[in-house]
């Protein structure tokens, strides 16, 4: 049987010839952290949830207001939208959930995915986290040389970033894998930052500051701390030991 995501609208957004951002957690959970800084930092609007019987059976509360744990924020004028999620989603939706993505990107006539990714940092945690990218078709290959960022040679993608860019390159459609090392087990504000730097090589006429960023270490550990206590008693193993 099929597994269904469903995405509920709640705002329309013409986001012809735009980027969406994917940002489901990750190593270090870089992912989340570059796309809660950009949400912040841009003034994204939530425009959509994403729901499903298989995702937790949780409300995250911002600001007063429940969320669902899988959300789209966007902004019209700069054409860019970001999903993001605060919970890892189960190896069986990893195929589901980038099929998904990339249907709704190319029904909102989007031109590109930027897949934000962390892969484990070999070496010394003290090492300059590096970054690199991985396109799935020769334009997105071509941007990556034009912005100075180094390909990946040789590797292995997980998740929701490496189905993005297998069904990215059988459709032809313009899918980049961002990807920084960071470590693990613990969230990573510095490769977070490297993602940042990739989103501004990519979209030049967005301006972001990381440096901001790098000084949230603190305060994103405690609320991560915070969710998963919170987590706990609704959520599996495997999905709280992400928060360890």
């Amino acid at each position: 049987m099929a597994i269904e995501i469903e995405i509920r609208k709640f705002k329309s957004m013409n986001l012809t010839g735009g980027t969406v951002l994917e940002a489901f957690p990750s190593v270090g959970l870089v992912s989340t952290i570059a796309s809660s800084y950009l949400i912040s930092t841009l003034e994204l609007d939530q425009i959509c949830a994403l729901e499903s019987e298989h995702f937790p059976p949780v409300s995250m509360v911002y600001s007063t207001k429940p969320k669902f744990p899988a959300r789209i924020y966007a902004r019209e004028d700069i054409k860019l939208a970001v999903f993001i999620s605060e919970f890892p989603p189960h190896t069986m939706l990893h195929r589901p959930l980038a099929k998904r993505l990339l249907s709704w990107s190319m029904d909102q006539r989007c031109r590109r995915i930027l897949s934000l990714e962390g892969l484990p940092k070999p070496g010394s945690d003290d090492v300059e986290p590096e970054l690199k990218g991985v396109g799935s078709i020769d334009a997105a290959r071509e941007e990556l040389d034009k912005s100075g960022i180094e390909q990946m040679e040789i590797g292995m993608i997980p998740g929701v970033s490496g189905v993005l860019l297998n069904e990215g390159r059988w459709v032809g459609f313009n899918v980049i894998g961002l990807l920084a090392d960071s470590i693990p087990g613990q969230p990573d504000a510095l490769a977070a930052a490297k993602l940042v730097d990739g989103v501004n090589r990519l979209i030049p006429e967005v301006e972001i500051e990381s440096e901001p960023l790098l000084k949230q270490v603190a305060e994103m550990e405690a609320y991560l701390n915070t969710l998963r206590k919170q987590a706990e008693p609704a959520m599996s193993e495997q999905v709280v030991q992400m928060f360890r």
